[in-house]
């Protein structure tokens, strides 16, 4: 169980911390979920039962043991939800605070420094990810309503319209004092529509893998929609 251990126990975590709350996640980490790194209180008198920081590559979770650590409480936050994270270092510990986009705040106290700084490193990078991903959406947005603009711009009338005008405009063929049409005027023909040019493929690839790499779609729904854009080209 040490081996398992080691890989967090990089800034001096309390191994039996380390193991209690490693033994409650293994239940709730997804397939896809990979834990990366664990932060663990360390009050300055009684520490029977501190609370950690989990993070993993989709999400930050809040574990608080409860009943003198007999059973534990989770709170997580999915990595693109998160507003920002910011830590208060004092004397003695740091303090580490996320806020989500909707204005929900969470904490945890007494994290030794060198933790709760890892902790903050970790969340700036998926805070880059995020905002990035979030840059991208709104283009990706803000292009689909410049091509329904462009788009509604450009239909013509319809068949129906036009039919409706032309037999309006021709004389009544009963009345022989009405002239015939020219029979060389041309027919207004029906103007095609034009769509708004298909994204590049390549390109759909890259956002989509950046949606299952940030837990935005299932791996059902990355291969489904992979084989629909490939099936385009």
């Amino acid at each position: 169980m040490l081996q398992g251990l080691k890989k967090y126990l990089n800034e001096e975590q309390d191994p039996a911390a380390i193991e209690k709350v490693l033994n409650k996640l293994n239940g709730i980490i997804m397939n896809s979920e990979e834990l990366t790194y664990i932060a663990v209180q360390k009050k300055p008198a009684v520490n029977i039962a501190p609370d950690c920081i989990a993070l993993t590559n989709k999400r930050i979770i809040f574990c608080r043991p409860k009943n003198l650590g007999l059973s534990m409480e989770f709170q997580d936050y999915i990595w693109k939800d998160i507003a920002n994270c910011h830590i208060k270092e004092g004397i003695l510990g740091a303090e580490f605070t996320i806020q989500t986009i909707s204005g929900e705040t969470n904490k945890i106290d007494y994290l030794p420094k060198v933790q709760a700084r890892k902790l903050y490193a970790t969340a700036q990078e998926q805070e880059e990810i995020q905002r990035e991903y979030r840059r991208q959406l709104d283009l990706e947005e803000k292009r689909a309503a410049a091509g329904n603009v462009t788009l509604a711009t450009n239909i013509p009338a319809s068949a129906e319209q036009m039919q409706a005008e032309i037999k309006q405009d021709t004389p009544n063929q009963s009345n022989p004092t009405n002239p015939l049409p020219n029979s060389d005027m041309p027919i207004p023909q029906e103007m095609p529509i034009q769509s708004a040019p298909s994204e590049d493929p390549l390109a759909s690839l890259q956002k989509l893998k950046l949606l299952l790499e940030n837990g935005l779609i299932t791996k059902f729904e990355f291969d489904a929609k992979k084989a629909e854009i490939l099936a385009r080209i």
